[in-house]
């Protein structure tokens, strides 16, 4: 078995249309995650997600790579080293 890591995924939406399937990706994997934070920025017209989990590093790779293959959704982690 894998070691967990604590890790922030970075989740910018640009594609409202996509927003559907973001959360359907976050709901798959929500039992890695700790917390979430959702920030509409309409001044912009996106949406900024700050996922923090504590998962295997596959996992974590597996949800950012999937998030970011999204039309119009932009997602980067950050992994501690604990």
């Amino acid at each position: 078995m894998a070691e967990n890591r604590v890790a922030v995924i970075a989740i910018i939406v640009e594609n409202m249309e996509s927003a559907s399937q973001v959360n359907a990706i976050l709901h798959d994997y929500s039992s890695y995650i700790v917390g979430r934070m959702g920030l509409p920025y309409r001044e912009r017209k996106v949406s900024i997600i700050n996922i923090v989990l504590d998962a295997p590093q596959d996992a974590i790779n597996t949800i950012a790579g999937k998030l970011g293959r999204l039309s119009g959704v932009t997602a980067k982690a950050v992994c501690s080293n604990l």
